[in-house]
């Protein structure tokens, strides 16, 4: 593959100041150079990305991931080091970014799409597509300072898409979009990816870098730490967390616990089969959920609910003893220790938190319900999608295919 974008050794540095004003910076401007804080966005970066290729850059907050995008981009330099790219660009990096509020949508599009190299007859034929793309042809002709964040990611990725880019950078923003526009995006990047198309795409969705991305890099504090797999950056930067998510899990005080708490939920935990805490298990493993409940008096009519939430928040599987047809014994009053035992997780990888909920019969009245107070890691070594790991057999006509791709039998015929 020819690359199309080389990032030579690339280092940015800010000066943080503490003058709060200009008129301050001015009139001190020699206190102000002197107190001025160095700060380094970025050291040392040297990557190479190959045309076709999709990249994801991952990190914390501050790890550095928009300003390489905006310096691949052109829009920042850097302090040392040079970027060389080829090919058109369009960059999706801010709310915003190239629009004029005073100017209406339809002659923002026109704006953008002319820095973006286009001619005006160009942007002639793409216009219907870019308004029809971005779903606000009502508001077209009102002055884009009266759109809403929505609305203005929207026109700018309609724009990003329609120009014919080589090369695609897209930053966070996407986030901002409703979650049909969401999908919108995502098929549009996949027919980049089709296409052939360049793309370095940030994002804190990891799930999606995995999904999106044929690699990935991991960035912290400025610093390249890991350029591979989705899989391998993912990994590592989730060991990174776990010592962080450890410490929090210490002090973590469910702020929108819930219920009467007639029964109160302590001690939320996981464990695996043979009651051993466990932070990381393999797909497939099995998993305890063990916590304490206290009634407080005598309890016959109770029942306990669990919930398995992916990082994102969504629910990948959620129960309750009741529905489940499990018949609960009566509590005395003094604190009982619950075990609620999954003889198998087959879970693709990812970071998954345990809820639990506590309530009467037919959840008519909620006790106590503690929301992602535990949290675990599920590893595999599958490329997959979805929430769900699982372990397809495939066959052609009558023969069953192994993992390499060749047929048992043809395998066996040419031994």
């Amino acid at each position: 593959m020819t690359d199309v974008i080389r990032v030579h050794d690339v280092s940015k540095q800010f000066a943080l100041r503490k003058d709060k004003s200009l008129k301050e910076r001015l009139v001190n401007a020699r206190r102000s150079r002197e107190n001025a804080e160095a700060f380094w966005a970025l050291r040392d970066i040297d990557l190479t990305f190959a045309s076709g290729s999709t990249t994801g850059l991952i990190g914390h907050n501050g790890s550095g991931k928009s300003t390489l995008l905006k310096i691949i981009g052109g829009i920042l330099t850097p302090s040392s080091g040079y970027v060389e790219r080829r090919g058109r660009l369009a960059a999706l990096l801010e709310l915003g970014a190239g629009f004029h509020g005073d100017l209406t949508g339809r002659e923002n599009v026109y704006l953008n799409a002319a820095i973006l190299g286009l001619t005006r007859k160009q942007t002639d034929g793409y216009f219907d597509e870019i308004v029809d793309f971005s779903g606000i042809e009502n508001f077209i002709d009102t002055q884009v300072k009266f759109y809403s964040s929505g609305m203005y990611v929207r026109l700018a990725f309609a724009v990003a898409v329609h120009v014919d880019p080589e090369i695609l950078l897209v930053d966070e923003v996407l986030s901002v979009g409703d979650e049909p526009f969401q999908r919108k995006c995502l098929d549009r990047i996949r027919r980049f990816q089709r296409e052939g198309r360049t793309i370095v795409f940030v994002s804190h969705g990891l799930d999606q870098v995995r999904q999106l991305c044929d690699r990935a890099v991991l960035l912290d504090h400025g610093n390249q730490l890991v350029d591979g797999t989705p899989t391998e950056a993912v990994r590592a930067f989730r060991d990174l967390n776990q010592a962080v998510e450890e410490a929090d899990e210490e002090k973590n005080v469910d702020l929108a616990a819930q219920g009467t708490r007639r029964v109160t939920i302590s001690d939320v935990s996981v464990a695996d089969l043979d009651g051993r805490p466990v932070r990381t298990l393999p797909s497939g493993a099995g998993l305890q959920v063990r916590f304490r409940v206290d009634p407080g008096s005598r309890l016959d009519d109770w029942i306990v609910g669990v919930a398995l939430e992916d990082s994102g928040g969504q629910v990948v599987w959620g129960a309750n003893s009741d529905m489940q047809g499990f018949s609960l014994p009566e509590l005395t009053g003094a604190p009982e220790e619950v075990t609620v035992e999954f003889p198998e997780v087959p879970l693709s990888e990812g970071v998954y938190q345990v809820s639990i909920a506590v309530a009467s019969t037919g959840n008519k009245t909620v006790y106590h319900r503690v929301n992602r107070l535990a949290t675990f890691r599920v590893v595999t070594d599958a490329y997959e999608d979805g929430a769900v790991h699982l372990r397809p057999g495939y066959r052609v006509g009558d023969q069953a295919v192994p993992r390499g791709g060749v047929p048992l039998e043809s395998a066996a015929g040419e031994r």
